[in-house]
């Protein structure tokens, strides 16, 4: 059992809200996150002129056991409660973060008429080494919960090392919660279809979490998507927006949104950029 005393600094890893406009983002964490790993994407969006939502899902920022009451359909629940909320904008795009961005798929899939936009980094589609990929099909199974039931945490995927001395890390949390990230990973793999907006997928190239090749298999999914365009970053690891190559990510962000506020659709680019 975890120790219950090892808990997140809660006033880093609660829920914010920044910025006013006629648009909005509801900005996603991922799992065993907090919205601390998305808050510089979120000012950038806030400082281009828009409402900026970013909840803290049911069972994270505080400590392992609190992961022990929750599925993958509170954290669904409360990204469509957070999306309701933001129902008088003009525009709302969503914007997430590995397991956030996967929420954000099944949100625009299911709400196609409400969501004009998706900015995905690093999508948790594919975990990335075989160890993760044997842990994904024991998942399906109570046998890794009952040989194993606990993962401890000592870090986080960020290369920066200043940023990472600052990172409020969980240090642990249940093995059945895997089975929930697997599930979301086959719903937004179904699911991706049913989006009819434009998107734009980040991925980092040194992520050790997850396989930036899931996120191209994700953009060839999407398609009735009307502009996917994927953004490969070189430097940085998995908690793209705090790392490295975390500005550009917003500005490839905020440029992408804001062409999609004001035009409807994406210029294609060259590959690669």
């Amino acid at each position: 059992m975890m120790d219950a005393r090892l808990a997140m600094d809660e006033e880093k890893t609660g829920a914010f809200e920044l910025g006013h406009g006629p648009d909005a983002c509801l900005v996603l964490h991922g799992f065993t996150g907090s919205p601390w790993d998305v808050r510089p994407l979120a000012e950038a969006l806030a400082a281009r002129g828009m409402r900026v939502v970013a909840p803290l899902l049911p069972g994270h920022g505080a400590t392992p056991q609190a992961l022990l009451g929750v599925t993958w359909r509170d954290w669904r629940d409360e990204a469509r409660r957070a999306l309701d909320l933001l129902r008088g904008h003009r525009q709302v795009f969503v914007a997430g973060l590995s397991m956030g961005a996967l929420l954000a798929v099944g949100l625009a899939a299911d709400a196609p008429a409400r969501v004009r936009g998706l900015v995905l980094a690093a999508p948790a589609l594919r975990f990335r080494g075989a160890r993760m990929r044997v842990i994904r099909q024991l998942s399906r199974t109570p046998l890794l919960e009952w040989v194993h039931p606990w993962v401890a945490k000592s870090s986080t995927d960020i290369s920066d090392p200043a940023v990472l001395a600052m990172a409020p890390i969980l240090s642990g949390f249940p093995v059945a919660r895997l089975r929930d990230v697997v599930t979301l990973q086959d719903a937004a793999a179904r699911s991706a279809a049913r989006v009819r907006c434009p998107v734009l997928i980040a991925v980092a190239e040194q992520d050790h979490v997850v396989d930036p090749r899931g996120g191209l298999e994700l953009a060839r999914r999407l398609k009735a998507s009307p502009c996917v365009r994927v953004l490969s970053l070189q430097r940085g690891f998995h908690i793209i927006p705090r790392d490295t190559d975390g500005p550009r990510l917003a500005r490839e962000a905020c440029d992408f949104l804001t062409h999609v506020c004001n035009f409807g659709e994406w210029e294609p680019q060259s590959a690669g950029t």
